[in-house]
């Protein structure tokens, strides 16, 4: 047999907290369990009716059938461009600073490959979500992990970033609302980030899914009556980094129509930011694929220009699932904090599990058919937590509940940690 030597750079990628909680899955289902998945955070509602309408007509136009090049997506370009102005009172370019995009992912995946010379640094979140550091191992990059402590409310301190890192340093990838811990950043933090940046010579890249995931809730809006979604200039509670960067110095911001508006097998998004940075990233996508199906994009954008009743209905669907999952935690002893944004649960683990997430989400999985993701799958510094994913209706979130508390139960802590214990 051949001996095939593989690229190094693959070496890192052998684990992945998705791939290994699936194969924990596939294990409980042999077994019989009734799976209740909250490990990934694919929403399980519908797109909008005029979505699937608009994607559907598209299907009967042949014209629709062939490639699809940068030049044939200037509508949805258009589109993205008047959503942000829209959104955040800030003029974009569709022409230069706007490009479409299989999936934000896509997008923080490839920008390293425009960026990074082997062994350049990236900053990265520390817990992180697993696909920034993927496309920085792909460019044979490093990674200097900014660990996001909880008494700093989840944010990084740029100060703690070691002088000869910052010298081999050439992108920082931040994203808010956080994926897994939900934290929220405010503009003066992102204000921070982009003078730093700019300091250091850095590109910024800021990862933006759950722009419009955010649970508004009485006095987190400044002044005034609570506000409708979607607004010039948006939540302060959720800025766009391109309101800290208005001249798009450094800056680059991805976004995505799976979680707004429950497209994610479409594979939808797109980016916004500087120009430069815009065609560098157009340069490495057109040596890896085209573009979707133009009908996708036709179906995006009659989300972007269409009604916007779906988002507000699912920020109000996740709403509910959060304050039911986290009264569900609460009555059973496990304590946790209420986010304001995402469609998750960040809980900090009860011992005898505060230090082995993998092993308890595995035990949990194969004991009871609960499934969650493991905090260390995110990062060094995730481990001691597990993130659920509200992605199922009050009654099974509760059900899950009752099995987690069911499995904490036979396994007690020890006498000198119990005052830890849940």
């Amino acid at each position: 047999m051949i001996n095939i030597q593989f690229a190094k750079r693959l070496q890192p990628l052998q684990s992945n907290v998705f791939a290994d909680m699936d194969r924990a899955k596939a294990v409980a289902l042999a077994a019989g369990r009734q799976l209740i998945d909250l490990s990934l955070g694919s929403s399980d509602l519908p797109a909008e009716a005029h979505v699937i309408e608009a994607i559907a007509q598209s299907l009967h136009d042949r014209s629709t059938h062939g490639y699809l090049l940068f030049n044939g997506t200037q509508a949805f370009r258009q589109a993205a461009a008047n959503w942000y102005e829209q959104k955040f009172g800030i003029k974009v370019d569709p022409q230069t600073e706007v490009l479409p995009l299989i999936g934000s992912q896509e997008g923080t995946a490839h920008l390293p490959l425009a960026l990074l010379n082997p062994g350049d640094f990236a900053l990265l979140q520390d817990p992180g979500y697993p696909s920034h550091a993927g496309g920085v191992y792909l460019a044979s990059g490093q990674i200097y992990p900014m660990p996001l402590p909880a008494e700093n409310g989840f944010l990084p301190v740029f100060a703690d970033i070691p002088t000869p890192v910052l010298a081999q340093s050439r992108m920082m990838v931040l994203s808010y609302p956080h994926n897994p811990t939900a934290a929220i950043a405010p503009l003066s933090f992102f204000q921070e980030a982009v003078a730093f940046c700019q300091q250091h010579n850095l590109v910024l890249v800021h990862d933006f899914p759950y722009v419009d995931l955010v649970f508004e809730e009485t006095g987190d809006w400044g002044k005034g009556s609570r506000r409708e979604l979607f607004m010039p200039h948006a939540s302060s509670l959720v800025p766009s980094v391109l309101q800290a960067d208005p001249d798009k110095s450094i800056s680059i911001e991805f976004f995505t129509l799976s979680k707004s508006y429950n497209m994610g097998g479409f594979r939808i998004g797109y980016a916004i930011g500087n120009a430069q940075l815009i065609n560098a990233l157009r340069q490495v996508k057109a040596a890896v694929d085209f573009n979707q199906y133009r009908g996708i994009l036709n179906g995006a954008i009659a989300a972007l220009t269409g009604p916007q009743a779906g988002v507000k209905s699912a920020v109000a669907t996740f709403h509910q699932r959060r304050d039911a999952f986290i009264t569900a935690l609460h009555d059973i002893g496990w304590h946790v904090s209420t986010p304001k944004a995402t469609m998750y649960i960040w809980a900090k683990l009860p011992s005898p599990w505060s230090q082995n997430s993998i092993e308890f989400c595995a035990q949990l999985v194969k004991q009871t058919g609960v499934a969650a993701s493991p905090g260390a799958g995110f990062g060094k510094s995730g481990e001691g937590y597990v993130r659920f994913a509200l992605v199922h209706e009050p009654p099974l979130l509760e059900t899950a509940v009752k099995r987690i508390a069911e499995f904490l139960s036979s396994y007690p802590p020890q006498d000198s940690d119990r005052t830890n214990h849940i």
